[in-house]
């Protein structure tokens, strides 16, 4: 025998609300079908057109450097003769200008763009923070030519009077020192052109850096610190980890400006094939100097094709810091775990 208990207001409530959901109609679709298919071929098509337009790229390259690639295979990456007048060629001294500069300016460049992207984050005051990052982004915006012209004209003779010339005074006669700093005392060569890259990447990294910085979540700093951390500990127990991914593509970024900069390092590199000498302060050239100088005037033929070449030789440079840095960023998160 079951007793009945009379139904509560709470009760009644409920079995109206559910009564009135079974009567409802179906509510229509606020997205109708055809615009979710639609957006997904658009996001697709794009997708696809980048990988065509990298495709048709490479393959130009491929097509237009074919006379050189057969006449030198891949002995032209490590032959240093580039004589027009004869119809030699060889790339090796522009390789090494462009990733000797390049190296050159992320030497500089990093340490420097850290110390700029800390002391935003962790030490500025906040009336400085703001217009001191504001200007940091501004020197991204200047023309790489101006650089170039300041590079000539101005930082040249600085390098020379204040730099180089000191340098040759004081090792002269050492073996290994002695050559690395010789040279006509003019401050123009790798050197320069690596100073100069390395203050037009500054910008590029400073801003990646203190942008992943200022994701940490402020509670993991102020549980460092109330541990009794310092803020170099901070930033290299705490923020670094968490960031590392970030600041990595930050580099990378500033790397790539590096490797790909015409109009600057045509000023203030030289402009000269040898490698007589490892000075950094002789007169070097680089892919894109060389490109920027002589394309214009090349014949067609095997000069042009020497040249389209070199393209192609920076094209699969920038292809293997990429790769490389993917393979860096996945190791990183495979020892977080986050990767199989």
């Amino acid at each position: 025998m079951s007793a009945t208990f009379p139904a509560t207001p709470f009760l009644r409530e409920e079995g109206k609300i559910r009564a009135d959901m079974k009567n409802r109609p179906p509510a229509a679709r606020r997205v109708s079908p055809w615009a979710d298919a639609l957006f997904s071929a658009l996001a697709h098509s794009a997708a696809w057109l980048t990988l065509a337009l990298l495709a048709g790229i490479l393959i130009s390259l491929v097509i237009g450097a074919a006379p050189a690639i057969r006449a030198y295979g891949l002995s032209f990456l490590w032959t240093s003769e580039w004589d027009p007048v004869q119809n030699r060629y060889g790339g090796l001294v522009m390789i090494y200008g462009t990733l000797m500069t390049s190296f050159i300016a992320l030497l500089i460049a990093v340490p420097v763009s850290f110390g700029i992207a800390l002391f935003l984050t962790e030490l500025s005051p906040l009336w400085l923070k703001r217009p001191l990052g504001t200007a940091i982004e501004l020197l991204a915006a200047v023309p790489s030519i101006v650089y170039g012209m300041w590079g000539l004209l101005v930082f040249s003779p600085i390098l020379s009077r204040f730099v180089q010339q000191p340098l040759q005074a004081t090792f002269k006669g050492v073996p290994l020192l002695g050559s690395l700093f010789s040279g006509p005392p003019v401050g123009i060569g790798l050197l320069s052109a690596g100073i100069i890259l390395a203050i037009m990447v500054i910008p590029f990294i400073a801003s990646v850096m203190r942008d992943v910085f200022d994701v940490t979540p402020p509670m993991l700093k102020e549980s460092a610190y109330a541990l009794g951390s310092t803020t170099w500990e901070v930033v290299w127990k705490v923020v670094l980890p968490y960031t590392k991914t970030g600041v990595v593509g930050g580099i990378m970024l500033g790397l790539g400006r590096a490797i790909g900069e015409t109009m600057a390092v045509t000023f203030v590199i030289g402009n000269f094939n040898q490698l007589n000498s490892l000075s950094l302060f002789e007169a070097a050239n680089s892919i894109t100097s060389a490109l920027a100088n002589e394309f214009g005037e090349a014949a067609p033929g095997l000069h042009q094709a020497s040249l389209i070449y070199l393209g192609l030789v920076l094209f699969l440079i920038t292809f293997i810091v990429l790769t490389i840095s993917k393979l860096l960023l996945r190791q990183l998160k495979k020892r977080e775990g986050l990767v199989a």
